[in-house]
């Protein structure tokens, strides 16, 4: 019997300190083993003090910045919008670039002022890291930030690996461009990226989607897949219930189960080790 290849993914939870159910569970699940990422909002007001839980388990998972121009808080901060009117102004290139490279300096630098080092990798809430104007800022801002750092913070890149609707929508927002840019400058990243789904459905339906997304993983790289899980739902949270589920079924043993039966091997970005 021919053995099955060890497929390699990074398992990413997004949206660390956007309150404190997901927080609480994203380090929950770091200390169980069942994440190799999170991604910080680090415009929360939350981020300096969720920033001590995150640390003591620093060595079980990559940490990075989740550029935001679409949550509550980036419209709070004065440079945020809804993601159809961010996007729509991103495709016209109505964004003076300047004014992206200067708030992706701001929000890198409230993230490493509380964690005190680069970060692991830089994404983008609702994938804004992409968009027309949002990549040329943020190449320019890598290179002047990081481009003589041993390790440079790696891109999550969201071409997708899955069929569907949403999947060509996420394509279509300019990964190729920036995987492009990444190849001819020898920048780290990580995809295709899986995990997209309506955020509906039962527990047993999110496994499902689970074990599709494990089973289609490539074994000539190392993909992402992304999650949202919190501890519990709060009620102005829109996907609260769904980050409950998600959280429930990543913490349970039927996770474990299907991370085996697909030969699946969590991986951090970086290449360090997840520390049991």
């Amino acid at each position: 019997m021919t053995r099955l290849q060890t497929k390699d993914v990074v398992l990413c939870a997004d949206d660390y300190a956007l309150n404190a159910p997901v927080s609480q569970g994203i380090v929950a699940l770091a200390r169980l083993g069942r994440l190799s990422a999170t991604s910080v909002m680090s415009l929360s007001p939350r981020w300096a003090e969720d920033a001590a839980a995150l640390r003591d388990v620093r060595d079980r998972l990559d940490v990075g910045v989740h550029l935001d121009w679409t949550s509550q808080f980036a419209i709070e901060a004065g440079h945020g919008n809804g993601l159809g009117l961010v996007m729509a102004r991103a495709a016209l290139r109505l964004y003076p670039p300047k004014n992206i490279e200067g708030e992706i300096e701001r929000q890198l630098d409230a993230f490493e002022a509380q964690w005190h080092t680069v970060p692991d990798h830089i994404d983008g809430h609702q994938h804004i890291q992409q968009f027309a104007v949002f990549r040329d800022a943020l190449a320019e801002v890598l290179m002047r930030r990081y481009g003589h750092v041993a390790q440079r913070p790696w891109l999550r890149v969201s071409q997708v690996a899955q069929p569907g609707l949403k999947a060509k929508v996420i394509s279509a927002m300019g990964a190729h461009v920036l995987s492009q840019w990444s190849e001819t400058h020898a920048w780290p990243t990580v995809g295709p990226l899986l995990g997209a789904y309506g955020f509906d459905g039962s527990l047993d339906d999110y496994a499902a989607h689970m074990q599709g997304w494990l089973a289609s993983l490539p074994t000539d790289k190392v993909a992402l897949i992304m999650c949202h899980p919190a501890v519990s739902a709060q009620a102005a949270d829109a996907i609260g219930m769904a980050r409950k589920r998600e959280f429930a079924y990543l913490a349970s043993h039927d996770f474990l189960q299907h991370l085996q039966v697909a030969n699946v091997r969590l991986v951090r970005g970086c290449m360090k080790p997840i520390d049991a």
